[in-house]
């Protein structure tokens, strides 16, 4: 199976799309991208500096164009998968025939905006947490009032929240962890950009959708996501929700994927792929930067993709904490077993009592990932549930 992947705000480079103006077209569908998203994308992409294309509200409209324009190249149709990082979802969702991809501009165009003003209403940032141990990670970011804003496996979480906690954290950091802060404006996928949300759904609630016709990963829980208004509520939820990519990459290993291109600007998501799915099953990765890669691009879709990639595949579920608190799974369920919807998994003690986690669908348990007397927030995973399509 072969996945396409649409990488998130960070991995912009100055120039990067300037060999892509050679290609018959391109230029064109980038000056009308450019009166939907409000910004000159053909300037961004080929003479602004790091600084100027480092700024949110032009970064996200600039990074969801160059992925569409990349795969308007290849032979969509025999891929079975799509998945992006952070505003790489809104390009991921065009690929999966959900949003036209004029929608999935201007809306980067209005979530860019949008969160370029929620990070100006106060001091706010982000630091990569390298290392340690993500239980001591996460315990170390509540006690300095952060979120983790980004799950991005290999070893990685991005803290975010007041600077002032961003500097108690670099300050005393969680043991064998490196602190990096980050230059970004401020702290994305946290409650700080709750005005953004509101602000992208009074937006997106015009836009007319469909359902995925490929499938596709939500940064919410790793989950394909099988309805296009489920998609497009997703989308804008992830404003303020932490960003899963951990979990997107277990999915890619559970449905077998063997192939991987990243699209433009192409390596960060690649090289994560790289650290987390090793081993015998590691897939084969292509980084699509210039239309000279094209050709790798196409053969790695004619050796992994095809039409067999689109019959029903293995579909996952992930149950939740309902509270913060103390996990205690059912003792007699071990993976592998049959469960139904609405039975009772395990129970989450905190302050106000013991508090059920229940399945919301049926299927068999795939992985526990929590495990007893594990301490858990709310909405952390707690299990996957796998059944079909």
């Amino acid at each position: 199976m072969l996945a396409v992947l649409s990488p998130g705000q960070g991995s912009q480079k100055p120039g990067f799309l300037n060999p892509w103006l050679d290609v018959a077209g391109v230029e064109a569908r980038l000056r009308w991208w450019s009166a939907l998203a409000g910004v000159d994308l053909v300037h961004l992409g080929t003479r602004a500096d790091a600084d100027e294309i480092k700024d949110t509200a032009r970064t996200q409209p600039l990074l969801v164009a160059a992925a569409l324009l990349a795969a308007e190249h290849l032979p969509m149709h025999d891929v079975a998968l799509v998945a992006g990082h952070s505003v790489g979802e809104l390009g991921a969702a065009a690929l999966a025939g959900v949003l036209p991809a004029e929608a999935a501009v201007t809306l980067a165009g209005v979530r860019g905006r949008e969160m370029a003003a929620a990070c100006a209403l106060e001091p706010t940032g982000m630091a990569a947490v390298l290392g340690g141990d993500p239980d001591e990670v996460l315990a170390a970011l509540e006690t300095h009032g952060l979120h983790a804003a980004n799950r991005n496996g290999a070893g990685q979480i991005v803290a975010a929240g007041a600077v002032a906690g961003l500097e108690k954290l670099a300050a005393e950091p969680p043991a064998r962890a490196r602190i990096i802060r980050l230059q970004v404006a401020g702290a994305f996928h946290t409650p700080y950009m709750a005005p953004a949300e509101a602000a992208l759904a009074d937006v997106a609630a015009g836009v007319t959708v469909a359902d995925p016709a490929r499938i596709l990963l939500s940064n919410l829980d790793g989950n394909p996501v099988g309805h296009g208004r489920e998609t497009l509520r997703r989308l804008v939820r992830q404003v303020t929700a932490p960003v899963r990519w951990d979990l997107c990459m277990r999915a890619l290993a559970d449905l077998g994927v063997t192939g991987v291109i990243e699209l433009p600007p192409a390596g960060t998501l690649a090289g994560l792929v790289k650290r987390e799915l090793k081993g015998g099953g590691a897939p084969e990765i292509v980084t699509l930067n210039t239309p000279d890669d094209l050709p790798a691009a196409r053969r790695l879709i004619a050796r992994h993709g095809g039409p067999a990639a689109h019959r029903p595949a293995a579909h996952f579920r992930v149950v939740v904490s309902p509270a913060a608190g103390v996990f205690t799974p059912v003792a007699e369920l071990a993976e592998g077993a049959e469960v139904r919807a609405g039975q009772v998994l395990g129970h989450v003690a905190g302050r106000q009592g013991p508090v059920e986690v229940t399945a919301h669908h049926t299927g068999s348990l795939t992985e526990w990932l929590a495990h007893h007397a594990d301490p858990v927030a709310p909405g952390q995973p707690l299990v996957r549930i796998g059944g079909s399509h």
